[in-house]
């Protein structure tokens, strides 16, 4: 009896293991793709070969591919909204409704087959469904071979031919791609504004086209020997091609594959000091040449940074193209504007490079959690630039733009899907500015050490694993030994503001009394700093209830007096300072401008005599 206990024991407990691992699968592909653009119809014909692995516990009985290129077309789901959004995206605006029949996009299925068998589709605008021909059971794989015909459409967003600045083509979103599918099934979002989700995978890509234009893209160039445009060794014989000549890329372990291709490209090559080979991919001419040589070097500062900051760059090239409007970052390489003054070169470069860490190596759903991607990126981004030119890590453009978005009174909830807001503005406010305060926030409640330990952790943690919000609050909670998901709840989840004040002051024969008050909503630790009149400082650290504890000391010239926890359901607390008022010469909540309280003109009194006893006008 005993020994059969143990058994079920055994069971039970393996059983649970399994089950409680069974949400972090992922999926997997390998593409093989041989594709020709036709540079005078600027059509792309293509064969795809793409082996689907399902390390899910679910039978699949149909796949969903994505047909980005069907969105610029009158009409489109992406052209709809465009028109109905009080404040478009200006570089969409109605120019897809004007597209001619020559200068639409779209992809044409041709062909399919399951493991050499013809299935059935479905196209609804940008996304396709498939019927397998036989279900696709747990841990095995399938085969599917595509035949498709593209047309590259006139440059709208991000994709197309013929862009402002002359670049011939941006390929990017340019072939059928599988849908992800995960612990929440399939994520097969249409394409009507922005913001993508991948499968982890290989890719095998040959491009043929005309011989004189230069590409520049995702993966390594595999035959360079035949090639050249800077890519061969020095000193090393390039095959002269006649006609047509085909480009051989690969990339492993990456969520997408995106290039560009122009004849008047130059191509320059740095190498960054224990990192990655970068490659720079621009017209070299007045608007560009003298910028983008000077770029070069802040390019190889800023991937020292990173290195050094969040985690290690997981690949050994990386290329920046002249391609994209504004800018856009894929696996590997990024598509950024060329023309510009240096320091809007520097920006955009910085920013889109540092995407190589938050979204194609950790690569969480940036449709569902774009602050995971575009705020953080927004955030290391800044702190690279600041490094660079000196400058304190502030990230006060973040803030201002988050308190002018509350102002307006067009807040919406960070957590929702990124097609989802009711403006573009809310959107981007909440993707890039709110996330970037969150971060910056963090160091506030978990103070600047752990923070970054934190970081680097989440980093080398979940990189190539697809991380969730809770994902990222646990390696924080890990790191810093406090309780942070009201945070992520209150910060992310709801609108809810931080509103802190300081009400009342009152003196009591040798001592002060400070009564604070918690205006907003949303509850915080509170650092209320005294500066008395000798020149001395003290830090009084109140913790709340839902912290489960205090943040490291992080300045070691001020004394840091504890009090008891705040509890949050508390509107306010009053304090004892040790020393007559007339020894005081301000009091001030959070000095360090971290906490991202709505109105600060109420956390700072400075004592005179005619304040006693001080009654905040703004209570």
């Amino acid at each position: 009896m005993l020994k059969l206990r143990i058994a079920l024991l055994i069971i039970i407990f393996s059983y649970g293991i399994v089950n409680a691992q069974d949400y972090r699968w992922q999926q997997r592909v390998e593409y093989s793709m041989n594709v020709r653009l036709d540079t005078k119809t600027h059509k792309v014909a293509g064969d795809q070969k793409l082996v689907y692995y399902n390390n899910s516990p679910d039978t699949l009985t149909k796949v969903y591919y994505h047909l980005y290129f069907n969105a610029f077309q009158p009409g489109s789901m992406m052209d709809v909204r465009s028109h109905n959004l009080p404040d478009p995206d200006r570089r969409v605006g109605d120019r897809i409704s004007k597209l001619k029949e020559d200068e639409i996009g779209y992809q044409h299925i041709q062909s399919l087959k399951q493991d050499g068998k013809d299935i059935s589709y479905h196209i609804d605008g940008t996304v396709m469904e498939v019927i397998l021909s036989k279900p696709l059971l747990p841990k095995a794989k399938t085969t599917f071979d595509l035949k498709f015909e593209a047309q590259v459409p006139v440059q709208i967003r991000r994709s197309g031919r013929n862009n402002k600045e002359g670049i011939a083509y941006s390929m990017t979103q340019w072939y059928p791609k599988l849908a992800e599918y995960d612990f929440q099934g399939w994520h097969a979002y249409p394409y009507v504004a922005r913001e993508f989700h991948g499968v982890w995978g290989d890719f095998d890509v040959k491009i043929t086209l005309d011989p004189s234009y230069v590409i520049g893209g995702t993966g390594k160039l595999q035959n360079p020997e035949l090639i050249g445009h800077g890519y061969e060794k020095a000193g090393t014989a390039v095959k002269k091609s006649e006609g047509e000549l085909t480009w051989h890329f690969n990339a492993k372990n990456v969520i997408d594959f995106a290039w560009a291709a122009d004849p008047d490209y130059a191509h320059d090559r740095v190498q960054v000091p224990n990192g990655p080979e970068l490659h720079f991919f621009y017209q070299n001419n007045e608007k560009t040449a003298d910028t983008w040589k000077k770029m070069e070097a802040s390019a190889v500062k800023h991937f020292q940074f990173m290195n050094e900051t969040f985690g290690r760059y997981p690949f050994d090239t990386y290329s920046i193209i002249q391609g994209g409007d504004g800018g856009m970052e894929y696996p590997m390489c990024t598509l950024i504007m060329g023309e510009g003054t240096l320091n809007a070169l520097i920006g955009v470069m910085a920013h889109e490079a540092s995407h190589s860490w938050y979204q194609m190596a950790l690569a969480s759903n940036e449709s569902l959690y774009a602050w995971m991607d575009e705020g953080f990126t927004d955030f290391s981004s800044e702190e690279s630039l600041n490094a660079m030119a000196g400058m304190a890590n502030t990230h006060l453009g973040s803030y201002q733009s988050y308190f002018a978005l509350v102002a307006s009174g067009l807040q919406e909830p960070a957590s929702q899907h990124s097609d989802h807001f009711n403006t573009n503005r809310a959107y981007s406010t909440a993707a890039y500015s709110i996330g970037a305060v969150f971060a910056h926030q963090l160091k506030y409640l978990i103070g600047t050490e752990n923070f970054y330990k934190g970081m680097k952790k989440y980093y080398n943690t979940w990189k190539f694993r697809h991380p969730e919000p809770n994902d990222f609050i646990r390696v924080m909670e890990k790191t810093s030994g406090l309780q942070l998901h009201w945070y992520l709840r209150y910060f992310i989840y709801t609108t809810k503001r931080i509103d802190y004040g300081i009400s009342d002051i009152i003196e009591s024969d040798e001592s002060t009394f400070a009564t604070l008050q918690r205006i907003g909503e949303m509850p915080m630790p509170i650092d209320l700093v005294v500066t008395y009149k000798d020149g001395s400082k003290e830090l009084f650290y109140i913790s709340m209830n839902e912290l489960m504890g205090n943040k490291p000391v992080e300045d070691l010239t001020m004394k840091r007096t504890e009090l008891d926890e705040w509890p949050w359901v508390n509107p306010s607390y009053t304090l004892k300072i040790a020393r007559k008022a007339s020894d005081i010469e301000s009091l001030e909540i959070d000095p360090s401008l971290r906490m991202a309280d709505i109105n600060r003109k109420n956390n700072k009194v400075t004592i005179a005599e005619k304040t006693l006893p001080y009654k905040n006008p703004t209570r």
